[in-house]
């Protein structure tokens, strides 16, 4: 079991930063792969970016590469999504989500993979 609680949302400006943490309590969050997902008002949930739980592969949705990063300290248990240069378009309630994976180096774009999920937190960003 892994219980996820995401922290950092916020009001921004166009073109500011956010760091968004997501924190993680559980025996299995350092054997467990992380992801970002977002879901704006009226739309679908959307994958955002992903993380291994050991060697630090990542993938990123093309809407965001170059603009934000996924990390993640296991020693923490926690894991972050360092956003920069942030547009309108991504307004929306970003949630952390967690899957226990057998490989070290294997991540997820796929919300079905993930049976673990934080609350969410709200990022706005102005024009």
């Amino acid at each position: 079991q892994v219980q996820l609680v995401e922290s950092g949302g916020g009001l921004v400006q166009a073109g500011g930063s956010l760091r968004l943490s997501c924190a993680g309590s559980g025996r299995t969050f350092s054997s467990s792969a992380m992801g970002w997902f977002r879901q704006a008002p009226g739309k679908e949930r959307e994958f955002v970016a992903t993380i291994s739980r050991g060697d630090g592969r990542t993938y990123y949705a093309d809407s965001v590469k170059g603009r934000f990063t996924i990390s993640r300290d296991n020693a923490k248990n926690t894991g972050y999504l360092q956003m920069n240069s942030l547009k309108p378009e991504d307004t929306a309630v970003y949630y952390c989500a967690a899957t226990v994976s057998y490989y070290s180096d294997s991540y997820y774009r796929g919300a079905d993979n993930y049976p673990y999920w934080g609350q969410g937190t709200q990022v706005t960003v102005s024009s």
